[in-house]
Formats: C-alpha cells, structure tokens, sequence
C-alpha cells in the first residue's frame, strides 16, 4: 500500500513537472549559431543605406554606443529591425573570443554576407589593440559566426519615437524603440483614450508603422503584437498633442 501511494505522489510530481517547465520551453527561441561573412559600412564590399532602412533615424546611429549593424536575409522586410546579434569573426588570429553585440539597424547586402558592421562594430571584432583591427579592416570582409541574443538596454523603457515624416493630427508613423529581450514587433494598433475600438496601424517600412486616415484624436493608447501572437498596451498615451521627431515613453519593458 505504501509503496502505491509513493508512486501515485511522484506521477504527480512529474505532472506538476511538465506543465512548470511546458511554458519555458513553448517560449524559447532559437540561440543556434550559424556562419555567415561581415563587412563593414564603407568598405568596397557593402551596399547599404547610410540613413538607415529600418526608419530609425539619428537613434539608429547612436544605440548600442554606435555597434550597429545592417543585414540582408536577417531584415526580414522590416520585421529584423531592432533585434540583437552577437558576432564573432574565425577568420584571423587578430579575432577577439567574445565578438561584438549588435543592434540591426538597416538593409543591405554584399558578397554573399549576411551583416554590414558599423566601423565601432567592425573594430570591436579584433582583439584590444590597433594591430588588430587594422588587419581585420584591411581584408574587408571576414568569416564569422552569429546567434541572437537578447536586446539590453538598462534604464530604459520600450519608447514610441514619431517618425519626422508624421503630419500632425492627420498622419502619424511611429517606429517602436528600446525593445529589450528577443522580441518581434509583428503589428501596433492605437485606441482613443476611450478605447472603444482598436484600430491597425500599416506597415510603412522598417521598423516604422503609420496611419493616415482617421488618426485617434485626444490621448491615444498604443499597443504592439510581439512574436505573432501576444499583445502587450503600453502604461502611458501618446498626448494629444504629438509632435514629429519626438519619443514618448510607455513606461513598460518586455
């Protein structure tokens, strides 16, 4: 008898087991590494956009103390803006062991790579040292490896920037910023403050997402879809009186 009810208790045990670690596992995400080539932004190599194609603007410049990076396949029509890499050149005994963390930032393409670095992004490859990184920018491109990481950005919360192209109160387009973790934006809606209806935002390109008919007057609540499937509302409205170039704080974090 007892040793029936020892086994009854550890089958509910392993139940108990199962569904704690069923949610851990429904949301992981793929941390494989893969191989791929690198260039960096003025390099014969590189064919990409100095402004950014993910709509960024002077923010996609200075994140990340300026380690940013454009992609080809990775962009993913604008849905890759944002995410984090970590890349480590294996071509040169002048490659560092940790690599270097990026913020994908833009589009573009070279020979057959997969990353175009900025130059603080590309020199931070190369083990400490100026020797390093001179030889690492006199090949121009380099073998590397790369996974995706989680975006960390301490102190601060996800942020609403109005793109400049934004008319205001008819035309507003937002790119959504400082999205920590390994989260895909895949949609925003915004709602008068009164909410009675949600209504979608299109995709405009990049990271940037607007409407231009029958823009939310007053306060305007805002919401993005993250990973396809999960929805999560910001804490504060967009004021009624929003202004292009600006970034508003949602006081939340992913």
């Amino acid at each position: 008898m007892g040793l029936a009810v020892l086994e009854n208790q550890v089958g509910i045990l392993c139940v108990i087991c199962m569904v704690l670690l069923l949610p851990a596992v429904c949301t992981s995400h793929d941390i494989s590494t893969y191989s791929s080539r690198a260039t960096y932004y003025g390099s014969h190599n590189s064919q990409a956009s100095p402004s950014g194609a993910c709509g960024f603007g002077e923010f996609g410049k200075t994140v990340n103390d300026g380690s940013v990076t454009g992609v080809s396949t990775l962009y993913r029509n604008g849905v890759g803006c944002g995410a984090c890499y970590r890349v480590k050149c294996t071509s040169s005994q002048y490659c560092s062991e940790r690599g270097v963390d990026v913020v994908v930032t833009d589009h573009g393409g070279g020979d057959k790579t997969d990353f175009i670095l900025s130059y603080e992004a590309y020199a931070r490859l190369a083990r400490r040292g100026s020797e390093g990184a001179k030889k690492l920018f006199s090949r121009g491109m380099i073998d590397i490896e790369y996974q995706r990481i989680s975006c960390r950005y301490p102190g601060h919360n996800v942020m609403f920037k109005i793109h400049e192209q934004s008319k205001y109160p008819n035309y507003l387009a937002i790119a959504v910023i400082y999205a920590a973790g390994i989260n895909d934006i895949t949609a925003v809606q915004l709602c008068q403050e009164d909410c009675k209806q949600w209504r979608g935002m299109r995709k405009f390109f990049g990271a940037v997402w607007d409407m231009s008919n029958s823009v939310p007057s007053g306060p305007i609540k805002v919401r993005f879809q993250v990973g396809g499937s999960k929805w999560v509302e910001s804490e504060n409205n967009l004021p009624a009186s929003w202004n292009a170039g600006d970034a508003y704080d949602s006081n939340i974090q992913l």
